[in-house]
């Protein structure tokens, strides 16, 4: 009876334990594609994905004028009134 019971709590610990080693070598592996993209995005690229959005047949006609108005505004003027700002700051340095 108790080597039948070993036998269980073994099998029990080998699926644990496999379940934990691919959990671990899944967080190893998005740890490394973090790692990969540490770097902050420039403002520009921001930008560039919102002239996409005029594009888009979903978006409205009123929607569409104002992101061109905000688009064609002078970049200079909005430098002198605010530091450069990266359009997405990477979060994950540890």
């Amino acid at each position: 009876a108790a080597t039948k019971v070993r036998e269980i709590e073994k099998a029990d610990y080998d699926a644990l334990h496999q379940d934990y080693s691919e959990s671990v070598d899944a967080l190893q592996r998005a740890i490394a594609v973090l790692q990969k993209q540490a770097h902050d995005r420039k403002q520009l690229a921001s930008l560039v994905q919102v002239s996409a959005l005029k594009d888009l047949s979903l978006i409205p006609e009123s929607a569409k004028r104002t992101i061109d108005a905000f688009l064609q505004q002078d970049p200079e003027g909005l430098e002198v009134s605010a530091p450069e700002a990266a359009g997405y700051e990477f979060q994950s340095h540890g």
